[in-house]
């Protein structure tokens, strides 16, 4: 093991970004060792690195970044030179039901991590690096016009874009305070394999295989903008590797959709792709209650990065949802297996 070069943390590395992102540091630098520390909560599947398990640069670690002690210990042992910081609870839904658990992981567990980074190294921070993913939902929500930019203000609208906002002051905080070497990055939707089916397209892929109501929120004018997962992964690897110190850099997919919009599209992928009739997946759209705090449009300007990191994305919308769907079909197993159990009651609880 003395042979490494960098020892990288990476949290949350079972989920959805995390999973994307650790195989492509294992893969891509052998002479890193990669540690994945993940709870294994719902939206955690080992099944997502399964392939990975054997590769000698590759570690899990089981365990939950709000336990101070367990954090303590894992950085004394390890030393990591660096942290790339996924893990978090990261669904609106979810935060509107149980505001405390998104301050408890996504505030404090960031704290907990922040405070054993800065042990460890103690002001020694030569070649060493604490790397904070955020969301573009800090920023709040746009009229009909405009981009988040890296200065935009933060008017956060849910308590889990609350939560969020914290922990990305809480970084910047401790680069200010300490001199704690960071780069953070705020990102749009994600989409693409491995996505645990609570998040709009997986679970809109999983109810049209089941002939079950697709639920739109109030009247599904509410605009995103859309980031194949692979590509945000790349972004990471080029930010963690050539991002400046205490820098912020937007990512985003240059990609605008209306939820409707989306929806139709999905639909229509989806019947020329499990041979049913033209537009009978459509006839599945449900309009449901809005939720509180909806924000109304979320759009990135990624101009930073791409001047100067060289980062674009690679495929466009219609290509990435396909490959998307793709995923899906030839993986119901995995689908069906992370379906099932507490799933099924967080999925009543929230649709019905």
């Amino acid at each position: 093991m003395n042979n490494y070069r960098k020892k990288i943390l990476i949290t949350g590395g079972a989920g959805f970004i995390g999973s994307h992102v650790v195989r492509l540091f294992v893969e891509k630098y052998p002479k890193y060792q990669i540690y994945n520390l993940d709870a294994l909560t719902y939206a955690g599947n080992l099944e997502n690195l399964k392939d990975l398990e054997e590769r000698p640069n590759y570690n899990f670690i089981k365990g939950d970044i709000n336990d101070e002690k367990f954090i303590i210990n894992i950085f004394s042992r390890h030393e990591f030179d660096g942290v790339i910081h996924l893990a978090a609870e990261s669904h609106v839904d979810r935060s509107i039901t149980d505001p405390l658990a998104f301050v408890r992981t996504n505030v404090l567990g960031t704290m907990n991590l922040l405070n054993a980074f800065k042990n460890t190294w103690d002001n020694d921070y030569e070649d060493k690096l604490f790397y904070h993913i955020s969301t573009d939902e800090v920023y709040g929500s746009l009229g009909e016009s405009g981009l988040f930019t890296e200065t935009t203000s933060y008017d956060p609208n849910s308590p889990y874009s609350a939560s969020k906002a914290s922990s990305d002051h809480f970084v910047r905080a401790y680069g200010e305070t300490y001199g704690l070497p960071y780069v953070i990055s705020n990102c749009s939707n994600n989409y693409g394999p491995n996505q645990f089916p609570e998040k709009l397209i997986p679970l809109f892929i999983n109810n049209i295989l089941n002939n079950k109501p697709l639920p739109v929120y109030g009247d599904g004018n509410y605009t995103r903008d859309w980031l194949y997962v692979l590509d945000h992964a790349r972004a990471i690897d080029l930010i963690y590797h050539k991002g400046k110190n205490k820098e912020t850099y937007n990512i985003g997919g240059f990609n605008e959709w209306k939820n409707i919009d989306l929806v139709k599209l999905l639909c229509e992928q989806m019947d020329e792709k499990i041979n049913r009739e033209k537009e009978s997946s459509e006839k599945l759209i449900t309009y449901v209650k809005d939720r509180p705090g909806h924000d109304l449009r979320y759009a990135i300007d990624a101009s930073k990065i791409k001047i100067e990191l060289g980062w674009e994305p690679s495929v466009t919308f219609e290509e990435g949802l396909s490959k998307t769907i793709d995923w899906y079909l030839s993986n119901e197993d995995w689908l069906m297996n992370v379906t099932s159990g507490d799933y099924q009651k967080y999925y009543l609880k929230q649709y019905s």
